[in-house]
């Protein structure tokens, strides 16, 4: 800027004055900077830069421009999302840097009954407890896999019930179905829709599901996209949490997963698909 140069770079024994005149500097203009040297438009940008990084931290280092862009409008601060992308890119502000990541622990050799597949991709649920999705995945540590099941409210996205164990028994879905009922104690014809896992399609699963007077509803054969707000949750924690972390052992695994769970994400984390 050239009122810096005038201060900082010409030589001392010219006059202010006279820097200001070959300059082309008006000469109050320059004193009032010299009272007040950040600009107005410098310290606006200041300022929303540090509620920018604000906003990042609290999300834990994973939101992108779009979700910081939103969050800052709740908070009443009003800028396109372009203008978040450049101080986020000028201020090396980068959200967590998304890994492929595929597995399989879905294991449908089974003789067991499966259901016919009700849910049909119907994703826009608007009413809380009609809905719930189920599903199972791993995450690896120094002991070995530590196996995760989950339910989901598709109305609110919510994680309503999840289990941790080091086995894939029915009791590890059992019991993140008992979390989810006694937390939410839904009405009778709630449908639970699943993959085609021996875990849900088992005599022993099923049963507690007849008392609850719930509907069961089964993804297609190989149709991971029956069920995609779920696996969308597993992308989101391993991409957000997992593929961050080194766990050393399978305590230290449920100890992050559960504050990622219910202190972040069924807390504060936005849901693009809910607006």
């Amino acid at each position: 800027m050239i009122l810096r140069v005038i201060r900082d770079h010409l030589v001392p024994e010219f006059r202010v004055a006279d820097r200001c005149r070959v300059l082309r500097v008006s000469l109050s203009g320059y004193h009032r900077w010299l009272r007040n040297p950040v600009g107005k438009r410098e310290a606006a940008e200041t300022e929303l830069v540090g509620k920018t990084q604000a906003v990042h931290e609290e999300s834990r280092r994973t939101y992108g421009s779009p979700r910081v862009r939103s969050e800052l409008v709740h908070q009443g601060v009003k800028r396109n999302r372009k203008t978040i992308a450049r101080l986020m890119r000028k201020h090396q502000i980068r959200s967590k840097v998304k890994r492929k990541f595929r597995v399989s622990t879905t294991d449908s050799r089974h003789e067991h009954p499966i259901a016919p597949n009700l849910l049909d991709r119907n994703f826009s649920v608007k009413t809380l407890d009609t809905v719930w999705l189920r599903d199972i995945t791993h995450i690896p540590t120094g002991e070995g896999w530590l196996y995760l099941a989950g339910v989901m409210d598709l109305c609110s996205r919510r994680i309503v019930g999840w289990s941790m164990a080091a086995h894939m028994r029915a009791s590890l879905v059992m019991d993140a179905m008992e979390m989810a009922r006694t937390r939410r104690d839904p009405p009778k014809g709630l449908m639970l829709h699943s993959d085609r896992g021996v875990q849900y399609a088992c005599q022993e699963f099923r049963s507690p599901l007849d008392q609850l007077g719930a509907i069961a509803s089964m993804s297609r054969r190989g149709e991971c996209h029956d069920n995609a707000p779920k696996e969308s949750f597993w992308a989101t924690l391993k991409n957000e949490l997992v593929h961050h972390e080194t766990f050393a052992t399978h305590e230290q695994a449920r100890a992050a997963i559960f504050d990622y769970i219910e202190t972040f994400y069924n807390r504060k984390r936005p849901h693009s698909s809910l607006g």
